[in-house]
């Protein structure tokens, strides 16, 4: 695909050339022309679509569960230290899944650690 394009844009380079070299107004009206031969088709062409990562987003019983499983891990980091055990405890009973994935849309695996470790971070401190 990419060696078509860059095909294509040499040779509109080219045309793009030539047509400069004429200076009669039959090679305006081609140069015209063209220019709106290109704009259709780059309007025609899809846009790529890059997934950086390429991760599956993350539906709501799967933020449920790892929301869980991460603060039971906090839980028992910090089993010594009964007031931030407390305050994790307080956090899982009123965490809202939905509310949490509206607040941060189209979650990946990566972005849902962040996202709950910038959230608990201040519970464990």
């Amino acid at each position: 695909m990419f060696s078509f394009i860059n095909n294509f844009l040499a040779q509109v380079e080219q045309q793009a050339i030539e047509m400069g070299a004429s200076t009669d107004s039959d090679g305006q009206r081609k140069e015209q022309q063209q220019k709106k031969q290109e704009k259709k088709w780059l309007e025609q062409v899809e846009a790529d679509e890059v997934k950086i990562g390429g991760r599956p987003l993350l539906t709501e019983e799967e933020v449920q569960l790892m929301a869980e499983l991460y603060i039971d891990k906090l839980k028992i980091a910090n089993q010594d230290r009964p007031k931030v055990v407390a305050k994790l405890d307080k956090y899982i009973e009123k965490f809202n899944v939905k509310k949490f994935m509206k607040d941060n849309p189209d979650l990946t695996h990566p972005d849902f650690y962040m996202v709950i470790f910038n959230e608990t971070d201040k519970l464990v401190q």
